[in-house]
């Protein structure tokens, strides 16, 4: 704690003393740096220049606090009795940094102005994270919560993260629901516009041709969570229970799916099922059925979701299924119990908290789906497209966008409260440390043929589907001219050669570069905060635990549109200028996807009993110990699983990238929805086609670096029992 204390304090005032205070623009390692004089110039100035000769005393708080902080580290008998003090100067001063700007926006009032910019810069940003370290530290030796340090500090982290980055960029959209319009008051408007018959209308159910936008997405989210569900089910019960030969194809084809962009998908089933597909035009021939275009509405769009989730499902389902202890299964066949009962009474209820969660992530994805319903929507209207057309369409209208977006959120907390409920509070722990045999039971007949039902017209119908996706890269005019050529990769990731250097005569170069980069750093960011959160979910116990899992959930519920939106509200102006920049686009991705490393963190981890890290702790371990050693290292499918599928949203993320990207960072997505607006329809797949075996490439490389969670023999014994014997 010394130590901690010491380098947090020491750290806070290195960014207090040495870096810029103010947002500039530039950064510090650029030729501007020197020509703008740096530490000298009056934008480029540290907070104790600002405070010495800028006459912005409120930065004495900040100075002291972390001067005493630094102080105590070196000599803890100055602390003692002094702790509530401090903890007091800590809270004070890092308010002094975060409110000013505020003030100044809302009253007028100059407390920490720059010339140019009151946003926060590099200094401000590392002096407020020294503060909240130490508070942390001082906290925990104040005893409050009978909590050590690294919980405390996780706590607050999580909390903090999730508000500034997912609850105020929120907040600047919701405002605008109250908005006056029309003459109307605001609480009249909100209500005017919440209660409309587009958003609430039935005549779907009494033979129209479509209900209300709310209705549609809340039958769309149910129908896409119950089947995304199902089907990853079956997948994971075929990887784990049967002797399925082609496990590691199956594998990557149900990886396909989610490392595609998704109106890439919609486009190759408008290719087969459109009124002008090959199988449409197939059934007209032979069968004589009239085309039809039941693609372009409720159903096209299910199906593609139905393709697109479940592998999220899967990935969900997976590690919760290979995690059930076989001791239990084999006690109920000791008792008698058949196959089917076992399956039925002990293996089904133990996948609860699994179903539940990939149910619950299915209904949000669903829910804040934007390309399908764009691609295949057709004249049925659904929460997120609405929400995007109010944004950008002819007649702008941010106050409907933020009314829709309520709607949105009061959907999945319904689903959120749903799930707790049906979870409950049972215990599932499975894996105690105790040994079993390590193999699991094999489904019964009945129960393998319908696995089998479930899972092989849906890799049929994968394998089709990106057969078709490839085969529109290398034809010169698809649906027209489907002469062979290799002018669309040409275009895209075109080499060159000029006076002995490597020219990268590619369009799409850039985008690739500034993806791939972006992408890599965002995912392990992702499932680190996603796991950290689970283990305080389900580790640690603290007031309003609920309302703080709903929190970390919330980001996931948000339409991207809303998302991309929000951000550039909320980030275009101080304290916190990131809009135009990278890390804009991290950031989105971090919170965006978060909630996917947190549910899968928290299946996982409801299996490994409370008595490995009671263990732990009675042998002198700390918490930050105890997570390090003993729970992470039984958690490696959890982060395969995180990492893989955040690294992936964040390549195939296309709703809220648009708002976001900028001539200097543009993403692959955005585009190929440029080439898609222009025609350019044989690029923009070639260039999807790229990003799949890329996305693959690194998928693989993850799963070979971090291997298989190994808690149970059933791989060793196998191997023992398939050698022959020896006299």
């Amino acid at each position: 704690m010394q130590r901690a204390l010491a380098i947090s304090a020491a750290l806070g005032l290195a960014g207090f003393c040495l870096l810029p205070w103010f947002g500039v623009e530039y950064g510090l390692f650029e030729p501007d740096w020197i020509e703008a004089g740096g530490l000298l110039s009056e934008s480029g100035a540290p907070g104790l220049l600002h405070l010495l000769f800028q006459g912005r005393l409120l930065l004495a708080l900040p100075f002291l606090s972390l001067a005493l902080a630094l102080l105590s580290a070196f000599d803890m008998r100055f602390l003692r009795g002094r702790e509530r003090l401090l903890l007091v100067g800590l809270v004070a001063a890092l308010l002094a940094i975060v409110a000013p700007p505020f003030v100044e926006r809302w009253t007028g009032l100059e407390f920490l102005a720059a010339v140019n910019s009151s946003a926060l810069g590099y200094g401000a940003m590392i002096t407020c994270g020294g503060l909240f370290v130490c508070g942390a530290i001082v906290w925990s030796k104040l005893g409050l919560g009978n909590r050590d340090a690294f919980t405390i500090a996780s706590i607050g982290l999580v909390l903090a993260l999730v508000g500034i980055f997912v609850f105020y960029p929120i907040l600047h959209v919701l405002v605008q629901a109250f908005a006056p319009s029309g003459g109307q008051g605001s609480i009249t408007s909100f209500l005017a516009t919440a209660a409309g018959r587009d958003i609430w209308g039935l005549a779907c159910l009494s033979g129209g041709r479509s209900c209300g936008v709310a209705i549609n997405s809340l039958l769309l989210g149910v129908m896409t969570a119950g089947s995304t569900t199902l089907f990853g089910l079956a997948f994971a019960l075929l990887m784990t229970r049967t002797n399925f030969p082609a496990k590691k194809l199956l594998r990557a084809l149900t990886i396909l799916p989610i490392i595609t962009p998704p109106f890439v998908v919609g486009l190759a089933l408008i290719l087969l099922f459109g009124r002008a597909g090959a199988v449409t035009t197939w059934m007209s021939q032979v069968a004589d059925i009239e085309a039809g275009r039941w693609l372009y509405g409720f159903w096209g769009v299910w199906l593609t979701q139905t393709l697109a989730f479940t592998p999220i499902a899967f990935l969900v389902l997976i590690g919760v299924v290979e995690g059930v202890s076989p001791s239990l299964e084999e006690a109920a066949q000791t008792l008698r119990a058949d196959l089917s009962a076992t399956m039925r009474t002990i293996s089904l209820p133990l996948f609860r908290p699994g179903l539940a969660n990939a149910f619950l992530l299915g209904f949000i994805e669903s829910l804040a789906d934007f390309g399908n319903p764009l691609v295949l929507g057709g004249a049925h209207g659904f929460l997120s497209t609405e929400i995007y057309f109010a944004v950008v369409g002819a007649q702008a209208n941010p106050a409907r966008a933020a009314v829709l977006a309520i709607i949105l959120l009061l959907f999945t907390l319904g689903a959120f409260l749903f799930q707790r409920r049906w979870v409950g509070r049972k215990n599932y722990a499975t894996i105690t440390g105790k040994g079993d045999n390590g193999a699991h039971t094999p489904l019964s007949s009945t129960h393998a043929l319908t696995v089998h039902c479930l899972t092989l017209p849906w890799l049929a119908l994968t394998v089709v589907v990106y057969g078709m996706i490839l085969y529109g890269s290398f034809v010169k005019l698809w649906g027209l001219d489907h002469g062979f050529t290799l002018d669309h990769y040409r275009e895209a990731f075109g080499l060159g050669w000029s006076d002995g250097e490597l020219i990268w005569n590619g369009s799409a170069w850039g985008s690739l570069a500034t993806t791939l980069s972006i992408s890599l750093i965002a995912a392990p960011l992702t499932a680190a905060l996603g796991l950290l959160t689970a283990w305080l979910l389900v580790r640690q116990q603290f007031v309003g635990k609920s309302a703080f899992e709903f929190a970390t959930m919330l980001s996931f519920a948000v339409p991207g549109t809303v998302v991309g939106l929000s951000y550039i509200l909320a980030f275009n102006v101080p304290p916190i200028e990131l809009t135009g920049t990278g890390i804009i686009l991290v950031l989105c991705f971090v919170f965006r996807n978060m909630p996917v490393g947190v549910r899968g963190g928290i299946a996982a981890m409801k299996q490994i009993d409370h008595s490995l890290d009671e263990a732990s702790l009675t042998l002198g371990a700390d918490s930050s110990q105890t997570l390090r050693k003993i729970v992470l290292p039984l958690l490696r499918p959890a982060i395969v699983a995180a990492i893989a599928y955040s690294f992936i949203r964040a390549i195939t993320s296309v709703s809220a990238v648009i708002f976001l990207v900028s001539a200097d960072h543009n993403m692959a997505t955005a585009y190929i929805v440029g080439l898609v607006e222009n025609g350019n329809y044989g690029v923009a797949i070639a260039y999807a086609n790229v990003l799949i075996a890329v996305m693959l490439v690194v998928v693989i490389a993850v799963q070979l670096a971090f291997g298989t969670r190994r808690l149970r023999r059933h791989e060793r014994l196998a191997k023992i029992a398939a050698a022959p014997i020896r006299s």
